[in-house]
């Protein structure tokens, strides 16, 4: 295959007019292709598939439901919407539910089916959070880090539990990162920490933060926190929710100046209502009403967007992101903060041929490539 005619998103220069060949699921350099079919790409844009690094559910379904239909509904809803790649987030529940949870992601990720989004890792969010910081996780099922109870969810997955969100100050947190920060990237958040802590945190291995801002202190002229501590260390990526409600435009721009477009994973957040209408639904076993963009508990906690990741980019976009940046923050830095980019996330020679073809006047979704397949369009 030949995608000719389209502007490319590269890593190193931003767009380029460039051809893309694709043979056997995979990008490959032109010699290696006989270009047996063409994609005309004039008037487009060509990004990578988009990879959702922290979501919870779309389409009427959420992950922690532990259904593969639903989880087929999941990826299919996301395909659609230029997700190839997707690394859903559990809740906070206890030890034997997140346990089938693992299993379920796991016999998903064995499947081969080109008409859904490949499920490339787990996000733990829960349940080793700060009760006070915990936002829409269940109280009931909050936990102290626990080392082994992770090696067993691990083991559940088949290895697929890329990023585990923790509260550093509580206790064995610590510890629990200097024990697993080689085995699996962690995210400080939910927490209630300072800045001590959540450096103390960085240095002993946690590279990223669960959407910066959200369910933490904020960032203050004397008490800079989380935010701060993030910022002093150049090896933590933070997640976005780029949804126009969880950050205001000039918090967004402002993100992006301070850690630059290197260190920034738009992520989506979104719960089970994305792309249903407004009505009652539910998070992590706890009712949501959904009004327009606004999804909230009964206490009117927001629980989560309703908004779906290429919605999220065009969202950072309209708001005065720049494209190249955007897309670099919905693609390669998802893959790269949790460990893939050298399989998903760019458009280059060796890397699965996930891309999705925009167009250049209104951003909307002309054509979804994965595996080498044009899946929609």
């Amino acid at each position: 295959m030949k995608i000719s005619g389209a502007h490319t998103f590269t890593l190193d220069n931003g767009f380029v007019k460039k051809d893309v060949y694709i043979k056997d699921g995979f990008f490959v350099a032109a010699e290696d292709t006989c270009n047996s079919e063409v994609i005309d790409g004039s008037g487009c844009y060509l990004i990578p598939g988009l990879v959702d690094a922290h979501f919870h559910g779309c389409a009427g379904y959420d992950f922690s439901d532990c259904d593969i239909d639903g989880l087929k509904e999941i990826g299919r809803y996301e395909l659609r919407n230029g997700v190839t790649s997707i690394c859903p987030a559990s809740m906070t529940f206890p030890e034997d539910k997140l346990l089938g949870i693992c299993q379920k992601a796991l016999k998903y990720s064995k499947e081969r089916d080109a008409s859904k989004s490949r499920l490339c890792g787990i996000n733990l969010e829960g349940p080793f959070i700060s009760m006070e910081r915990r936002g829409a996780q269940n109280p009931e099922y909050i936990n102290k880090p626990d080392a082994e109870m992770f090696r067993r969810l691990q083991k559940a997955s088949g290895n697929l539990i890329k990023l585990v969100t923790i509260a550093p100050e509580v206790d064995g947190a610590i510890e629990f990162i200097d024990e697993l920060s080689n085995d699996v990237h962690i995210s400080v958040g939910h927490t209630m920490a300072d800045y001590e802590t959540a450096e103390k945190a960085f240095v002993q291995g946690a590279d990223h933060v669960t959407h910066l801002y959200n369910a933490m202190p904020p960032l203050q002229h004397r008490e800079s926190g989380v935010v701060g501590a993030a910022y002093d260390n150049d090896n933590v990526m933070v997640e976005l929710i780029c949804d126009g409600l969880h950050i205001s435009a000039p918090v967004m721009r402002m993100t992006f100046d301070m850690f630059g477009a290197d260190r920034v994973v738009i992520i989506s957040d979104s719960m089970m209502a994305t792309g249903m209408p407004d009505g009652e639904y539910a998070l992590g076993g706890q009712p949501v009403t959904v009004r327009g963009s606004r999804a909230t508990l009964a206490d009117d906690t927001l629980a989560g967007s309703v908004t779906n990741l290429m919605d999220c980019m065009k969202i950072a976009v309209s708001n005065g992101i720049p494209l190249v940046d955007a897309v670099r923050c919905a693609t390669y830095n998802p893959a790269r903060s949790i460990g893939l980019d050298d399989k998903i996330g760019s458009i280059d020679v060796g890397k699965m041929a996930d891309c999705v073809l925009l167009s250049r006047s209104d951003l909307s979704v002309k054509k979804v490539i994965k595996g080498g397949r044009v899946v929609m369009g």
